[in-house]
């Protein structure tokens, strides 16, 4: 007994024992998960909803906000999740001694710094969402997380590459919104228990890997808006359990596989816009029944849309713009009727195509839920689409850049849902619908460049929403409704090229959200109220060709969001107001052609004279020295009028413009007393708007037309560099030839065309001369400013002796977007943004011209042709009515041109397709490889673009070491060239209606060049 007696106390004594290390054990655990989320705490800087509050001594951790424990003891944390608090701060390493820790998720907060490494130590963690934060850094190994299955670490800010180590039971993969780049690991297909991957909008390059096709439960694949490059990835065809899958915005090109439907059978939601891809639709699309999203817009894929397209009954949005496809005809149109079976369908988009005609009544049949429709930027004509009457839930409706006719119908009043309604670039005519003003949801009115007529309905004051009101290049008449500035989302107007006349109301004060005020070109008068001060959010006001007068509003001055400021060729008056000196972020000033007089300012943007425009206005003095302005005490406005040296301006640094003017009653005086010859006032009238001078005058500047000022000679005329007067400031003296046949026309045609045009990338007209010369004939010359860089033929292609060698000059990929930017830009603007259409007919690089910071300028118009037409994005049939047989310079004539052709706005964009190639591949379109039918456009087309880096200009290759030597390619250069030499591509296409407009190119050009800027480039 008693040795039992022992027994039983000694197995007493050890579970007592045990029982007292468990309570210790468990004390020390818990106390270690308090000490570690405390030091969470102590790492958050800013809490401002207290979600933290409950995280203190009173109160037991696991009764902490976001806390939660396991039910039994020992009671461990489980679980943290403080998602959406606004927290701020870092993510503490002490969390990685959370041991027993499940799920990690701190979402949508703004977490800072590095992903604590010490995370990897949670071999219990089953989900780690960090989500919508502003981390930085890689991140780090979670291999020995062994049971983890979903980590979402999308919209921060990682870098590094995906980690080649994930442990091999993650079913969802959320990378998306980072910075990731490298290429996509092999080591992820071994990984069978995926489910989702998202590794969208980061630069993970390279392709995608084949063996990816061992994912047999993959659902979801977003690998869109990277930089991904080759033909369409074979592996996705064994993906059949795929729901999502999206290819967008890479560089993937080739043909999508015919069969490429039915290997998807239960794909939901497909996108592969953005790419290269070209070819027909595989019709075996139709087989994937379960489709809602269908989108392969801005590719190049061609021939009909599948008229079996109705079959995707469960298809809510369809978009397969900017494409090449046509429809011509009823078989082609096709479609559209089958897409009534989609009785689901809440977006269409078909723009920028080539569907031509007129649009099918079948448009009508599409389903009521239709929301968004856009049929803009194809060939479309006719009426307004009488279809759309019976789609009752239209949201967006554009129909823009076509060729639609006739007047707009008072029934689209009827339309109560619609918030944005684009008409632009059309030829729409009549009245503006006052129905508009039933449409009380509308955020956006675009009607610019059509031929509407009569006034602009008061009743549009009505739309309280409404926030864009574009009716610029119209045929529209009265006065601009004071209405419209008392609707307080209002924040653009554009009305420019016009006819609208009176005063402008003191009422546009109240708009006090508006941020852009375009009423260029119309015929207002009276002062320009003092109210528009009032107006502390505009950026942009462009008031130039009218008829104002009075001064300047001093209460401009408190306008400190102004960007860019245009009053020219008005009747304004009085000084410029001090206080403009103080707005630091105006960027562009223009008071050209008024008659301002006093002391210019010296402060903020009048220290930039590349930045402002005050010539033509004689009464202006002191200024920066460099305006070479007379002294204010010294100039008088009588003497002024006496003074054939007018205001000086200097628009490029390191060179001065001066502005000459003179009397022309004086000038015809002097030469009726001469030769007796009068000028035919039908010429006069063409250049009257420029300030005139004589013939000694620019002889002088010249110094006598001596061949050391000659700077350059063309078909009709010779170019001077001169030194006006005591001055010396430079200007380009453009000195025609008349006795060459053609070369009156073409100064006429120079003056027409510049006359009424104003840009920053089109070279500036700043005086006319039609005189009499020292032997009595006639002389005929334009002054410009000059432009110290020469021109753009001359750039690309003179060499630099660095001592040992001659090399061509270094230009970057940078520079080269810079230049391809600002010519579309101008281009752009002399087809789209005039009252009519002027077409230059002769763009080439030695007709543009360089300033001293490498902006492009656009020259040399001896050839244009001023349209009156609305130019449509349909370019073949932007015509003129009057042909020739060659019009431009060979290597640079559009193809349609060979035998005779007409002016057309398409054959410049081919022209300026053919500089893009030759900016980036540096050869000429007239060099000696280009022959028996092999033109630069052809070339770059065959190399298109697999092997288009074998043949871009050597520099370029070696910039984005694609020499052998490099270890590592920069993509996103890569991808950038290739996007800006499509865009060459489609500006050089044969055929004239194959060609994308300007206003597209400039577009996307901008685009291209502001990712490249992005990026880092």
């Amino acid at each position: 007994m008693k040795k039992d007696t022992v027994v039983r106390q000694l197995l007493l004594l050890f579970i007592a024992s045990s029982a007292a290390q468990s309570v210790v054990s468990s004390t020390q655990g818990n106390e270690t998960d308090r000490l570690s989320l405390l030091e969470f705490k102590k790492a958050i800087l800013l809490d401002p909803q207290q979600a933290l509050a409950s995280w203190n001594e009173s109160t037991h951790l696991c009764d902490w906000e976001g806390v939660s424990c396991r039910t039994k003891d020992p009671r461990r944390v489980v679980s943290l999740r403080l998602a959406n608090r606004g927290l701020v701060g870092q993510i503490s390493p002490w969390l990685g001694n959370l041991t027993f820790l499940r799920n990690l998720a701190l979402p949508t907060n703004t977490l800072a710094g590095q992903i604590p490494p010490s995370l990897g130590r949670l071999r219990r963690l089953q989900t780690l969402i960090l989500s919508n934060n502003t981390l930085q850094g890689i991140i780090p190994s979670l291999a020995n997380c062994s049971t983890l299955k979903v980590v979402w670490l999308n919209n921060n800010g990682l870098t590094g590459r995906i980690p080649p180590d994930f442990p091999p039971n993650i079913q969802e993969l959320q990378l998306s919104s980072n910075d990731i780049g490298r290429t996509i690991p092999l080591s992820l297909a071994n990984i069978t228990t995926l489910k989702k991957i998202s590794f969208a909008f980061n630069r993970i390059e390279g392709s995608i890997p084949d063996e990816l096709a061992k994912l047999d439960r993959l659902e979801i694949l977003y690998v869109g808006s990277n930089q991904l490059v080759g033909r369409f990835p074979p592996a996705i065809l064994n993906l059949t359990s795929l729901i999502g899958l999206g290819l967008n915005t890479n560089m993937l090109s080739g043909e999508l596989p015919s069969d490429i439907g039915n290997s998807l059978p239960n794909v939901q939601i497909l996108s592969f816009a953005e790419n290269f891809f070209h070819g027909p639709i595989p019709t075996s699309f139709v087989n994937t029944s379960n489709i809602q999203v269908f989108d392969i817009s801005t590719n190049n894929f061609t021939g009909d849309v599948p008229s079996s397209i109705g079959r995707l009954s469960k298809l809510v949005k369809f978009n397969i713009e900017m494409n090449k496809l046509q429809a011509r005809n009823k078989q082609e149109w096709e479609f559209l009727s089958s897409l009534a079976n989609c009785t689901e369908l809440q977006g269409l988009s078909l723009a920028g195509n080539r569907l031509e005609g007129h649009v099918p009544s079948s448009l009508g049949n599409l389903s009521i839920h239709l929301q968004h429709l856009y049929l803009g930027q194809n060939q479309l004509t006719g009426s307004f689409p009488s279809g759309i009457v019976k789609l009752p839930n239209l949201i967006i409706l554009g129909l823009d850049y076509n060729r639609f006719t006739g007047v707009v119908p008072q029934w689209l009043g009827a339309s109560k849902n619609l918030e944005k309604l684009s008409l632009s670039t059309n030829m729409f005519e009549g009245y503006i619908p006052s129905s508009l003003s039933n449409l009380s949801q509308l955020t956006e009115i675009l009607l610019d460049t059509n031929q509407f007529t009569g006034n602009i309905p008061t009743s549009l004051g009505n739309l309280q929403s409404l926030a864009t009101l574009s009716l610029s290049n119209n045929n529209l008449h009265g006065r601009v409704p004071e209405e419209i500035f008392r609707i307080p989302t209002i924040a653009q107007i554009g009305l420019s090229s016009n006819y609208l006349d009176g005063h402008l109301s003191a009422e546009v004060g109240k708009a006090k959200q508006l941020m852009v005020l375009l009423l260029s070109s119309n015929k207002l008068s009276g002062y320009i109220p003092s109210t528009l001060g009032d107006c502390k959010s505009l950026e942009n006001i462009e008031l130039d060709n009218n008829i104002f007068n009075g001064s300047i509003p001093s209460s401009f001055g408190n306008l400190f969001s102004l960007k860019l400021l245009n009053l020219s060729y008005n009747n304004l008056s009085g000084p410029i107001p001090d206080s403009l000196g103080n707005l630091q972020l105006l960027e562009q000033l223009d008071f050209s052609s008024n008659h301002l007089e006093g002391k210019v300012p010296i402060h903020g943007i009048f220290n930039n004279i590349t930045a402002t425009h005050i010539d033509g206005n004689q009464g202006l003095c002191g200024g920066t020295a460099d305006l070479h302005l007379p002294a204010c005490s010294v100039i008088s406005s009588n003497s002024f009028k006496h003074n054939l040296s007018v205001v000086l301006k200097v628009v490029i640094p390191l060179a001065c413009i001066l502005s000459l003017a003179t009397v022309i009653f004086v000038l015809f005086q002097w030469r009726n007393n001469h030769t007796g010859r009068s000028m035919h006032m039908s010429s006069l009238s063409i250049y009257s708007k420029f300030p005139k001078v004589s013939y000694k005058d620019l002889a002088r500047a010249t110094e006598g037309f001596s061949a050391s000022n000659l700077i350059g000679k063309g078909r009709y005329s010779s170019v001077y560099r001169g030194k006006v007067l005591q001055d010396k400031n430079v200007v380009a003296v453009k000195v025609f030839c008349l006795e060459t046949r053609g070369a009156q026309k073409s100064f006429i045609a120079e003056c027409s065309a510049l006359r009424n045009v104003r840009h920053r990338n089109l070279v500036r007209i700043l005086t006319a001369c039609s005189s009499i010369d020292s032997s009595g004939n006639d002389f005929k010359a334009l002054v410009y400013e000059f432009m110290p860089k020469g021109d753009l033929h001359n750039f690309l292609y003179t060499t630099e002796d660095d001592g040992n060698s001659s090399k061509l000059s270094y230009i970057s990929l940078s520079q080269r977007l810079s230049l391809v930017v600002d010519i579309s830009d101008a281009v752009a603007y002399l087809h789209h943004n005039n009252h009519g259409s002027i077409v230059h007919s002769d763009l080439k690089p030695s007709n543009i011209l360089l300033d001293n910071d490498m902006v492009a300028h656009v020259g040399d118009f001896g050839l244009a042709r001023l349209e009156v037409y609305p130019v449509s994005s349909s370019l073949g049939d932007s015509t003129s009515a009057s042909s020739v047989a060659i019009r431009g310079t060979i290597g640079y004539i559009a193809p349609e041109f060979g035998g005779g052709g007409q002016v057309s706005t398409a054959a410049d964009v081919y022209s300026f397709g053919v500089i893009l190639l030759e900016i980036f591949i540096r050869r000429s379109p007239t060099d000696d490889m280009f022959k028996d039918g092999l033109s630069i456009a052809k070339f770059a087309e065959i190399n298109f673009p697999d092997k288009m880096l074998q043949i871009v200009d050597p520099q370029l290759a070696q910039e984005l070491n694609l020499h052998q030597e490099a270890p590592v390619a920069d993509d996103s250069a890569i991808h950038c060239l290739l996007s800006v030499l499509d865009v060459g591509l489609r500006c050089t296409k044969s055929s004239p209606s194959e060609r994308i407009s300007m206003e597209e190119v400039a577009a996307k050009l901008h685009r291209i060049r502001d990712r490249h800027a992005y990026m880092g480039g």
